[in-house]
């Protein structure tokens, strides 16, 4: 066992001890267990219409989960997506490779890490797609599909203002409209 194996394995064992409040989401980044407070309720409103759509359009195999803890090993981090499609139904902690799409919904204090961090991270997982709806962009709400990781990076990218829709490619193969998203 490595070194950077068993810090890694000591962040997670902290992590799941920790005694988190309810609706706050305990993450592991840059060798530190992080808190993000609850989300307000336009975040579970689209976090709902974002369920909602790719609920009808599951490939077939894949699952659906609400706040999963996606452990990502060989960078040392574990994030929690708001909604993430993943091949397995098991509950817990599923690590990135089992990911089809990671959804994150920005929160005043997370945008940073959701524009940044977590884009690098799921691309050198990879994660085959990445669907980051960023309610305090400038100049206004958008909503960026990031596709084809490569070598820690997303070679494609689709950025719309909330209102446009955006295309989801196969497996999914679907258009997201987002005229219904509420605004910050």
């Amino acid at each position: 066992m490595t070194e950077r194996d068993h810090d890694w394995d000591y962040l997670l064992d902290a992590r799941w001890t920790l005694d988190v409040p309810e609706g706050w989401r305990a993450e592991i980044m840059d060798e530190m267990v992080l808190l993000a407070p609850p989300p307000d309720a336009r975040h579970f409103l689209l976090a709902g219409a974002v369920h909602e759509a790719l609920a009808r359009r599951l490939p077939g195999e894949a699952y659906l989960h609400r706040w999963p803890s996606v452990g990502l090993p060989l960078l040392g981090e574990l994030y929690v997506p708001t909604l993430a499609v993943a091949a397995s139904s098991a509950e817990g902690q599923r690590d990135a490779s089992d990911v089809l799409l990671a959804v994150e919904i920005t929160s005043r204090s997370t945008a940073r890490q959701d524009r940044t961090k977590k884009l690098r991270g799921y691309a050198h997982a990879p994660v085959p797609l990445y669907l980051l709806i960023d309610r305090f962009d400038r100049p206004g709400p958008t909503v960026t599909l990031y596709s084809e990781p490569s070598d820690g990076a997303y070679g494609q990218s689709v950025r719309v203002p909330f209102g446009k829709p955006v295309e989801l490619p196969e497996p999914f193969g679907t258009t997201l409209d987002t005229t219904g998203f509420p605004l910050p």
